[in-house]
């Protein structure tokens, strides 16, 4: 259908949803739109398409996409102030950090700053660090890209690199988090930006949020730090206090998103990365599996005589043994069991927790494949592991080069969604 908006007014689209200009001016977050030039929105995304001069737009629109005509801009004037802000710093790369609760505009604002930056000619890496609902990598990851040109979704940027945590919430891998968004910078620096834009996950709440906040600041030291207005984020601006913060305004027709809408929009980052992917056999003796369940999987001598130890307490020879400071995970074939009364017994004697795991429980995982340059080469789904010929059967679009397996905490069905992990 075709609409006809005057100048001064906004088009709010939420998708799925694709919009082109037909005449006329609009601008989506800053990005000024070409004539003829279709913008996609995905199904839990929402555009606004700010009219600077009376514009026509032709608008298709998927199931349970809306359109909504509102009166002025929705981006707010301190986003732009905020954008001359850090456009002034002198500072080469310039590093700016945006914070912000969930669903407060922290992408929007990010995509919006990019395409500001871009059309004055200035190279800009977009450094993604939202487990949850990344947009330049594959979900559980943090990425990073760079780029001179303008775009309405950062989720059309290819991924230069990235790093696999493997959950979709920072709360379960703190360290790991920090670890990868700092390795990221470094390397992000040595592309030679003009301006790196950090975006951070929600998590902002709670004396824990705010103390992994806090490292992550410190960790990245960006030259200014942004944080979308929200009185939530008082207790995080206050222990920010030595480093250069600026407040802006969140936009108030933002789309509020559930947590089921949140999980379809990983499931279309799945989809993205796992585009052509076929299942491949490998060796497991040709990787490192990084795991703690399958640690040492890859090892190719016989038992060791603390593993024919550990067998004699539970009175079951196991598939798999991974012994930990203090855990010890056991993998037995399916329909097998081991007497709960020796598995006390060996908890007690051994002084260790034991777990027990069943083969196919590994069934679809989420992984990580990297070549032995520690470059993240895709995403994959786990399969099977063959304890007997030692192969990991992944579904992945990765087919060579593979030095490093991790296996993540995040379970996918064979239509690439998400279903609880057992127990959790």
């Amino acid at each position: 259908m075709h609409i006809t908006i005057e100048t001064g007014k906004t088009l709010l689209v939420d998708g799925p949803a694709s919009v082109t200009l037909v005449s006329g001016k609009a601008e989506v977050f800053g990005y000024v739109l070409k004539q003829m030039s279709r913008v996609v929105i995905r199904d839990g995304k929402r555009m606004p398409f700010a009219v600077k001069e009376n514009a026509t737009l032709e608008v298709s629109l998927g199931e349970n996409a809306t359109v909504e005509e509102v009166e002025g801009d929705t981006v707010p004037p301190s986003w732009e102030e905020a954008y001359k802000k850090l456009a002034t710093l002198q500072t080469r790369p310039t590093i700016a950090l945006v914070l912000g609760a969930v669903d407060s505009g922290k992408t929007s604002f990010c995509t919006y700053l990019m395409n500001k930056l871009v059309m004055e000619g200035r190279k800009v890496a977009i450094l993604d660090g939202d487990l949850g609902q990344s947009d330049v990598g594959p979900p559980c990851t943090l990425s990073y890209s760079v780029t001179t040109k303008p775009l309405t979704d950062l989720f059309n940027l290819e991924a230069e690199n990235a790093y696999f945590v493997g959950v979709t919430s920072p709360g379960k891998a703190l360290d790991k988090v920090i670890e990868g968004m700092t390795l990221l910078k470094d390397e992000v620096l040595k592309r030679s930006p003009d301006y790196v834009v950090v975006n951070t996950d929600g998590w902002v709440e709670g004396e824990d949020a705010v103390n992994y906040k806090v490292q992550l600041v410190e960790k990245i030291r960006p030259h200014i730090v942004f944080c979308i207005q929200n009185e939530t984020l008082n207790p995080l601006l206050e222990a920010l206090k030595n480093f250069t913060t600026l407040t802006i305004d969140y936009p108030q027709t933002i789309k509020q998103r559930n947590r089921e809408k949140r999980k379809s929009l990983r499931e279309l980052g799945y989809v993205k990365y796992l585009k052509n992917a076929k299942v491949q056999s490998i060796p497991i003796s040709w990787v490192r599996i990084e795991n703690t369940e399958f640690a040492g999987l890859n090892k190719t001598l016989g038992m060791t005589k603390r593993e024919r130890e550990i067998c004699n307490f539970l009175g079951i020879k196991p598939l798999h043994i991974a012994e930990l400071k203090n855990k010890i995970f056991v993998v037995i074939g399916k329909g097998r069991w081991i007497n709960p009364e020796k598995i006390k017994e060996t908890e007690e004697t051994l002084g260790k927790k034991v777990e027990v795991l069943w083969k196919g429980g590994e069934e679809g995982l989420l992984t990580a494949l990297y070549s032995d340059e520690k470059k993240f080469l895709g995403i994959g789904v786990l399969r099977e592991i063959d304890y007997t010929r030692k192969v990991m059967k992944i579904f992945t679009p990765v087919s060579s080069g593979v030095s490093t397996v991790v296996i993540g905490k995040v379970r996918l069905d064979k239509n690439l969604r998400e279903i609880p992990l057992a127990g959790g």
